[in-house]
């Protein structure tokens, strides 16, 4: 039995549908099963609740050999821990009670650079993975940089101002990486029962690109001229605690940013295994194009 966290996510939703092609039996754990689909209900058990509270991960454990595991994004949160750290706990005593062989997480670059005790959200992440290897458990970290799915966030300012605006220094080459090859990556690993100890799978990208090489392909896919705008970190800070963001963790996002820009992604090298296959060229051809065009 393979356990699900954040099934309805971004990554959860590839993954249930990859696993269930593959026909692995899956219990799924989820605050809202509404929003699952109807053949997912139909072919998947479910458990009502969110995976951080103690008595529905506990029943989500039990007779399970292999669970996914997936934080919330929780904007609310008094601090970047309580939302990796403090939420993973209930888990980590559930995967040793019940004697969970393998977890699967998906969590952050970083480990072993200068600025994994200062880069905010990330920092927390690894100090998840370390709690949930200290549990006992078989456990790899798919360890990833930005998403190329969180320039949706910006197809507003893309369709009415022709730019789009992150931290990152317009120059600096970083890697970025689908979601779906994440999930393909989390799949993998779930389904494959002869890994054992603690360790971490990168997922790269095939390239490194600056926020102006991106800016460049977006324009050529969307036959428009799309700009970049990098914007400081306390201008983003405002923003997001201007959406309802607490203020430590914007400061926590603010301080990830930062460590990027110090070069945070760019210290993992770059392997055949971690080199995964989605362009963004392709990614904007296939989700970014749609999504600005609707």
């Amino acid at each position: 039995m393979i356990v699900l966290t954040a099934p309805t996510s971004t990554i959860g939703r590839l993954l249930v549908d990859d696993l269930l092609d593959r026909g692995a039996p899956l219990r799924l754990v989820a605050r809202d099963p509404s929003r699952l689909a109807p053949e997912v209900r139909e072919r998947a058990e479910l458990i009502e609740g969110s995976h951080g509270d103690a008595a529905v991960i506990d029943r989500a454990c039990d007779g399970a050999e292999t669970v996914f595991w997936l934080a919330p994004d929780n904007p609310a949160a008094t601090n970047a821990e309580t939302v990796y750290v403090d939420f993973t706990r209930p888990a980590c005593e559930a995967f040793a009670r019940h004697g969970v062989k393998r977890v699967v997480g998906i969590s952050a670059l970083g480990r072993g650079t200068p600025m994994a005790g200062r880069a905010g959200t990330v920092t927390a992440s690894l100090a998840m993975n370390d709690l949930i290897a200290a549990s006992g458990v078989a456990y790899r970290a798919v360890s990833c940089p930005s998403f190329m799915h969180n320039l949706l966030r910006q197809v507003g300012a893309i369709k009415e101002q022709g730019m789009f605006f992150l931290m990152a220094d317009p120059d600096l080459k970083n890697p970025t990486v689908a979601t779906r090859d994440i999930a393909a990556t989390a799949a993998r690993l779930l389904l494959d029962d002869s890994w054992k100890g603690s360790g971490q799978v990168a997922c790269l990208g095939p390239e490194d690109l600056s926020p102006n090489e991106m800016a460049r392909i977006i324009s050529e896919v969307l036959g428009t001229e799309i700009g970049y705008r990098q914007i400081p970190g306390a201008a983003l800070k405002e923003r997001m605690t201007g959406f309802g963001m607490t203020d430590a963790m914007a400061q926590a996002m603010v301080d990830m940013f930062d460590a990027k820009n110090q070069g945070l992604d760019n210290a993992e090298p770059r392997t055949a295994e971690s080199t995964t296959p989605t362009t963004f060229r392709q990614w904007c051809e296939e989700v970014l194009k749609p999504a600005v065009t609707a």
